[in-house]
């Protein structure tokens, strides 16, 4: 069971599929690399929280925090919504992409206008790109062992 931190708590609650929901929550699931991020958005104060964390305190470097912020920005909502994001797998960079698409995708859900500018700057795009294998023979994906002539 995740724990939402206080969300939830006084507001109207009704059954979907046997379970209880609040209708304000919007949930999406992003990734990137080797990393899943699952995203609940939910109208509030603009407080995010990563692993029980503050956004800050878990994203150090601050190109992390800005791209997480950039899909709020262009689809003009910035501080409208709290979020709570669990993220596991891959390193912190490909950890705050995959937070990226998860929120991007969240605000399409809940607000279905906010999709064209969202998929013009290619927040809704899974980012394909992962790393390649190593191959047998090769010290790693491409790169060779030392050539000796003699």
């Amino acid at each position: 069971m995740i724990s939402f931190d206080g969300w939830g708590e006084g507001e109207e609650f009704s059954m979907k599929g046997g379970r209880p929901f609040v209708a304000e929550i919007f949930a999406a699931t992003g990734s990137r690399k080797n990393a899943v991020a699952r995203v609940w958005l939910k109208p509030g104060s603009g407080k995010m929280t990563v692993n029980g964390r503050e956004l800050s305190a878990y994203f150090a470097r601050p190109t992390s925090v800005m791209l997480i912020e950039q899909p709020f920005e262009i689809a003009g909502v910035s501080g409208k919504y709290d979020v709570m994001v669990r993220v596991k797998g891959g390193g912190l960079s490909g950890q705050a992409g995959a937070v990226r698409h998860g929120i991007a995708r969240a605000i399409v859900l809940s607000d279905a206008s906010l999709r064209k500018p969202l998929k013009k700057a290619g927040f809704l795009t899974r980012d394909s790109r992962m790393v390649e294998r190593k191959k047998y023979g090769l010290a790693g994906a491409r790169k060779r062992y030392q050539f000796s002539k003699r």
